[in-house]
């Protein structure tokens, strides 16, 4: 097998999504963990009639979906039924990036895991991790005005992830995002073409 994979992450509003945009316009798909977390629990799905199963046709909506806020409150209020969800979900997850990386048809692939070093025994497989980095006071600040939350509420959010010094210790490249977006370009494609190398030379 000689597809190239990066697993790309970083702590909440540190501007995944923008770096995964400059990916994808370098023609670079990218396969998202929280698109992943919905597809695996879609309607007609066995990851569905398990999550039922354990929780009961209450956590449905009128619609036949996962009634996502409710199980969210619930799974916050309770541990054990947080790990009974994780348990559901997390395998398909991992089953349904592996399964797109292996057939992704370009020189080299990217993994968007927010929860990578909380999971990483699992992904051992990736050839390197990519982190987006912002200092913490940064995030806060942008949590605070994406989200319309205040400062508590933001570094509780920033608490209940991995901590930067946790991602910077599993990360083979770092993006420092703190600055504007329009210096991504410039950062994103030093790295495309190292990957794009890099994919080769496995090739």
């Amino acid at each position: 097998m000689t597809r190239y994979v990066i697993a790309l992450t970083g702590g909440v509003a540190a501007g995944k999504s923008a770096v995964t945009r400059c990916f994808e316009a370098r023609g670079i798909s990218v396969y998202d963990a929280d698109m992943a977390a919905r597809e695996v629990i879609e309607p007609g799905t066995q990851g569905l009639a398990n999550v039922l199963e354990a929780f009961g046709k209450d956590v449905l909506g009128t619609d036949g979906r996962l009634d996502r806020p409710a199980m969210r409150r619930r799974i916050f209020a309770d541990r054990d039924a947080r790990h009974t969800l994780e348990a559901i979900v997390h395998p398909r997850v991992r089953q349904w990036l592996r399964d797109r990386a292996d057939a992704d048809p370009g020189p080299y692939c990217l993994l968007a895991i927010p929860l990578l070093v909380e999971n990483l025994a699992h992904y051992r497989w990736v050839d390197r991790v990519l982190v987006v980095d912002v200092p913490e006071d940064e995030q806060i600040r942008r949590l605070m005005a994406r989200d319309g939350v205040d400062e508590t509420l933001a570094r509780r959010m920033l608490a209940s992830q991995a901590s930067r010094s946790e991602r910077l210790a599993i990360a083979d490249d770092v993006i420092d995002n703190s600055g504007a977006e329009s210096a991504l370009p410039a950062r994103i494609d030093a790295l495309d073409a190292m990957y794009r190398s890099l994919a080769a030379a496995r090739g």
